[in-house]
């Protein structure tokens, strides 16, 4: 459960505005970050390759090296590495001193990308050096991120260390990009002490997670704190107070579209079979079933899961 949440919460950070280095030059350049659909890194990269032009125009070298690391990253994403690899080759032979910020999302595109292809031993220098480049020059967003990195390519023992690196930081940086960080931050965190079966200290990330998503008035961010919420009640073993809330979810978004629902049928489920309600339960697994076997991620990762579900719904 814990990447399939990661994961979703991670695409909640997107690409926000553009660093301060290019802000300082008060260019009148597009803000690409912006155009991030981290989902659909194809059409992304359409969007970056047609500010190519203008990029190259503009004689602004930040700028341009640093829409090139992106378009590495929309390749990575894809699953085209040697494509990613080559952009992110044309990035590195640009790099100057001068160059600081642009230097340290090579870094972290060039991580990302050997991570991505199944060689977390290569990525980690590049996280690492991004990290303590990054907290020199007091780039506060990318030194958070690259400590995010590291906190899940790291090995379990130190994969805590790092994300809580990242989170003192994103607490106490006045950057309010950096700020940004703390909803996945405090979700990650909540699932890696659930995972250590800490789940005092999961529930106590989550709550806070929670309250940063009230404060950014994001629905669907509020919605899936909810549910870790509510999943760490049964994991407490307060089933009552567990299922209550997803009934309360379910109603909630009841007629609206919402990527997460497969799994609020799935802890309405699981709850009600604890508390002896099996046909109660038995509709809902298979409502469960129909839309997580669906899920490409799940369907590779977890077919026991899956299969579960479907044996609990007949």
């Amino acid at each position: 459960m814990k990447t399939a949440v990661i994961f979703l919460i991670i695409l909640m950070i997107g690409g926000y505005a553009m660093e301060s280095e290019l802000e300082k030059k008060g260019e009148p350049l597009p803000d690409f970050d912006a155009l991030w659909d981290f989902q659909h890194p194809e059409q992304t990269e359409t969007k970056f390759q047609e500010l190519i032009p203008q990029a190259k125009e503009s004689g602004n070298m930040s700028y341009y090296a640093q829409l090139l690391t992106q378009i590495g990253r929309t390749r990575g994403l894809q699953g085209k590495y040697q494509d990613a690899h080559a952009m992110l080759d044309s990035v590195e032979a640009m790099l100057t001193d001068e160059l600081t910020v642009a230097k340290i999302r090579y870094l972290l595109e060039r991580g990302r990308v050997y991570n991505s292809s199944g060689e977390p031993d290569k990525c980690k220098p590049f996280f690492l050096e991004a990290w303590e480049l990054a907290l020199t020059k007091n780039e506060d967003y990318y030194a958070v991120d690259a400590a995010h990195m590291l906190g899940i390519v790291e090995p379990p023992e130190k994969q805590l260390e790092w994300s809580l690196k990242a989170l003192e930081l994103a607490e106490k940086t006045t950057d309010e990009r950096a700020q940004r960080w703390l909803g996945p931050l405090y979700n990650n965190i909540g699932w890696t002490y659930h995972d250590l079966k800490e789940y005092e200290k999961a529930l106590e990330l989550f709550k806070k997670g929670l309250a940063w998503r009230k404060e950014i008035d994001d629905a669907r961010g509020i919605r899936i704190q909810t549910w870790n919420i509510a999943r760490t009640y049964r994991s407490l073993g307060k089933v009552t107070e567990a299922l209550e809330m997803q009934r309360a979810l379910e109603k909630e978004i009841e007629g609206i579209e919402f990527d997460f629902e497969g799994y609020v049928f799935e802890e309405i489920a699981e709850c009600m079979l604890l508390l002896k309600k099996n046909e109660e339960a038995k509709p809902y697994f298979k409502r469960a079933h129909e839309v997580l076997s669906k899920d490409q991620w799940l369907a590779k990762n977890e077919p026991e899961r899956l299969e579960r579900l479907k044996d609990l719904s007949e």
